[in-house]
């Protein structure tokens, strides 16, 4: 049985620290897909046949705080660990109630361990050592509906929710997890910055599953040639940040493997 599960909503997200660590027998990574719905499937069923020490949300996140570059890897920890800029510890909930009435998720980055008893066997402070020794700085996170697109978008965002970064699969992920009295933690990178639009609006190039169709995409592009060069530049930066995420995640693996975590 694998102790410590990683997620990634896609493989892009996930290769380069693939690449790092190789196989592990006490490591899964497992790959959600977008969204809250395959984020939910996934890790229902991934602790359906498991039960690992750790999970970790792992990927990329949309910037809201300005003074969080792209390629900054951030973080939000299980309730038993505090900060200034984490949001306040919500309890489990139920699958009817995961969505609030505007359809998106409240930041849930609080949930997970349910008993100080749990915080003690997993020694959640050394997480938080493992953490801040790999350079990853503390964050609020939002978990949206949808993909925000536009700078104009995440400047509401942020002062509507308080929130650094927005994503949209860790909210429901941990709180399943804190459901199942595993811990958790949040760990993404910056792939694109407060104060920049992406080239395209990928909510409209999916399906209803939340599954880019490359159809849509080509489509788009033939539509508008000139956004090419954007996604371009869009796609180098996203791999760029995977690939300075992966050395961060090794590093908290290893440093969680020496303390025992």
């Amino acid at each position: 049985m694998a102790h410590l599960l990683l997620t990634f909503a896609v493989k892009e997200e996930a290769r380069a620290f693939h690449k790092l660590i190789g196989e592990r027998s006490e490591l899964k990574i497992l790959i959600t897909g977008i969204g809250r719905r395959n984020a939910e499937r996934a890790i229902r069923k991934a602790l359906a046949g498991q039960s690992p020490r750790l999970v970790l949300s792992c990927g990329f996140a949309g910037g809201l705080n300005p003074e969080l570059a792209a390629g900054t890897v951030v973080f939000s920890v299980d309730e038993a660990l505090t900060f200034p800029t984490d949001p306040p510890p919500t309890p489990p909930r139920e699958e009817s109630q995961l969505s609030d009435a505007r359809g998106q998720f409240p930041s849930w980055e609080g949930t997970g361990v349910g008993s100080e008893a749990q915080g003690v066997a997993t020694q959640p402070e050394l997480l938080l050592a493992a953490l801040l020794a790999a350079c990853a700085r503390p964050a609020k996170f939002h978990c949206a509906e949808r993909i925000v697109i536009t700078a104009t978008e995440k400047r509401a965002l942020r002062q509507q929710t308080g929130a650094d970064a927005v994503e949209m699969e860790s909210g429901v992920i941990r709180a399943i997890c804190g459901e199942h009295a595993v811990p958790s933690a949040t760990v993404r990178v910056i792939s694109d910055d407060a104060n920049e639009d992406l080239p395209l609006d990928f909510n409209r190039l999916m399906d209803s599953d939340q599954n880019l169709k490359y159809a849509k995409l080509t489509a788009a592009l033939l539509k508008s040639p000139g956004k090419l060069g954007a996604l371009l530049k869009l796609q180098k930066q996203t791999q760029a940040a995977a690939e300075t995420l992966a050395p961060v995640l090794v590093k908290i693996i290893s440093n969680r493997t020496q303390a025992r975590l």
